[in-house]
């Protein structure tokens, strides 16, 4: 399986970034990692492994992009500083990422995955962004992370801006009215993967009762157990990506 290390110095984060590519052709992914880990996780954690046919075989090829949850959502700066990095990270992924993937690969469309709170991300950009994006698949993701639940805390510690509210899809989707932009989120192909018992199981049927409200197709699968651990995201890889 061809792999190949990149590192720039990004304009938008003014830090170096580095990220993981899999493959050379195919339907490029950009694939998040899990909360504050790293890009090379995914890998480790053989979920590159799990796709590898698909990679091999020239039907996808992976974009494994490093994660600064610890600068954000993670970090102990006040919650503005929070919600703004965040922001940052997002241009970054968008002015930064997405050009390289495009002189990289000149497939017409383009994917989006993540794991846990690396699902938060590739949905919620995905969203913010229909057009750019034609696949996301979320497994185990939380998409408000101002709602506090057992062992989870509210992220932004009971501040609130537009800030915040156009980065919570369980807060802006059902707000969604703008018939072309209904119609933009349409083109994609959602996929929700979550477990029965996992916490944020609610937390995914929300933003499934919600897309189904602005009548937005998608799919939400819910397997058996929590379904939160690598050894799930391996096999839901094979299954939907």
């Amino acid at each position: 399986m061809e792999r190949a290390y990149h590192k720039w110095f990004s304009t938008s984060l003014q830090r170096s970034m580095e990220l993981l590519v899999f493959g050379n052709k195919g339907l490029p992914v950009v694939f998040f990692p899990t909360r504050s880990a790293h890009f090379y996780d995914l890998e480790n954690w053989r979920i590159i492994e799990a796709m590898r046919d698909k990679i091999e075989g020239g039907y996808l090829q992976v974009f494994c992009v490093d994660s600064i949850d610890c600068e954000s959502f993670y970090s102990s700066s006040p919650p503005p500083d929070r919600i703004r990095r965040h922001i940052q990270y997002e241009k970054y992924i968008i002015q930064e990422v997405i050009p390289f993937i495009k002189r990289q690969n000149t497939h017409p469309q383009l994917g989006v995955a993540g794991c846990s709170l690396g699902s938060y991300h590739a949905v919620n950009i995905a969203l913010k962004h229909p057009t750019l994006f034609h696949k996301v698949l979320g497994m185990s993701g939380r998409y408000d992370l101002t709602k506090p639940l057992p062992f989870f805390a509210d992220l932004m510690n009971g501040y609130f801006d537009d800030n915040v509210y156009f980065n919570m899809p369980n807060q802006y989707v059902p707000g969604i009215t703008d018939s072309q932009l209904i119609r933009q989120i349409s083109q994609i192909d959602i996929t929700i993967v979550i477990g029965r018992e996992d916490a944020f199981l609610a937390d995914n049927q929300q933003l499934s009762d919600a897309l189904n409200k602005i009548n937005v197709p998608h799919k939400l699968f819910v397997w058996e157990e929590e379904a939160h651990r690598p050894r799930y995201w391996r096999e839901m890889v094979k299954i939907y990506l």
